[in-house]
């Protein structure tokens, strides 16, 4: 396997408040402003997981996907746990006894350099509906784990878009 070398400059081409395009040699690429990361939630209740519905502006319509949020939006240094834990009770209303990190992954490593921590939730206690922060508008979707290939396929069928980290739940099921 060839490896591109890193000698290259990194060069910006733009940075918005969120997001920096940039480039290094033939590479074009997007990362988070500031190094900041996602941390992604897995969250599974009673034998059903926590997913969460809202309108993504790049696909043009609603997206399925687990709960998630940025790492330090809002204070730097945050600790992923302490993001899981507050954009999990934000987005759904479920309060987590204990936030577990299960590693760091990247999501399109090809494409865009960000990062995030996939949190799974234990000890989960429903402390308000949900529906995020004002101007999330977000749809919390409490679904049994022995219906989740039907409830994905119907919203599907509606026009919802499906985020690639739903693989972890459907993964073993593709594979028999």
């Amino acid at each position: 396997m060839t490896e591109t070398p890193m000698t290259d400059p990194e060069q910006i081409v733009w940075q918005g408040k969120f997001i920096t395009a940039k480039t290094r040699g033939k590479w074009e690429y997007v990362s988070r402003a500031r190094g900041i990361s996602a941390a992604v939630i897995l969250a599974v209740h009673d034998g059903a997981v926590i997913l969460v519905e809202q309108f993504r502006v790049p696909l043009g319509r609603p997206c399925i996907e687990l709960p998630a949020g940025l790492i330090g939006d809002h204070a730097s240094g945050e600790a992923p746990e302490l993001a899981a834990a507050r954009e999990l009770e934000e987005e759904t209303g479920f309060r987590a006894g204990r936030i577990e990190n299960l590693g760091e992954f990247y999501s399109s490593p090809g494409m865009v350099s960000e990062a995030f921590h996939l949190m799974r939730a234990h000890d989960l206690v429903r402390v308000h509906d949900g529906g995020g922060v004002e101007g999330e508008n977000i749809t919390v979707h409490v679904v049994p784990l022995e219906t989740l290939e039907g409830f994905l396929a119907d919203k599907r069928a509606h026009g919802c878009g499906m985020d690639v980290k739903l693989l972890l739940l459907l993964g073993a099921r593709m594979l028999g």
